[in-house]
């Protein structure tokens, strides 16, 4: 007897740490992903951009003026995932530096291809093996 009663305590306080604990992570993640996140000076960042995105592979063209791109900076602190909507492919990997105060350019960029971030602005003009995207978002 004393040994369902207490796996019943235990599996209870078991359930009322996972609640709590689920809270609290639930907590960070809405604080971590405001719109007021500046991508340069976090160690996490998560961000929605929305405006005209376009993409073309040669063969076929994908252009919304209403879409979106989800930035996250991944675990290496240099790198970026870009994840379009509507069907675009997405862009994984790519390395940014810091230029003035809070303006990340993508390492490589040229006049004529460029992805710019900053905590209001996503500007994407990119080729890679004769596929193009471009972004002109705002958050």
């Amino acid at each position: 007897m004393k040994s369902t009663t207490l796996k019943k305590t235990t599996l209870r306080n078991a359930l009322k740490f996972f609640g709590l604990f689920v809270l609290v992570f639930s907590l960070f993640a809405v604080s971590s992903c405001r719109s007021d996140d500046d991508p340069v000076d976090n160690d996490f960042f998560a961000g929605t951009y929305n405006g005209s995105i376009s993409y073309n592979d040669g063969s076929s063209t994908i252009s919304k003026d209403n879409g979106s791109v989800f930035v996250t900076k991944i675990a290496s602190g240099t790198k970026y995932n870009f994840r379009f909507s509507d069907g675009i492919p997405d862009l994984n990997g790519v390395e940014f530096k810091k230029e003035g105060d809070n303006i990340l350019v993508m390492v490589g960029g040229t006049a004529t291809s460029y992805i710019r971030i900053d905590n209001n602005e996503l500007k994407i003009l990119y080729f890679a093996d004769g596929k193009t995207w471009t972004a002109n978002c705002t958050r």
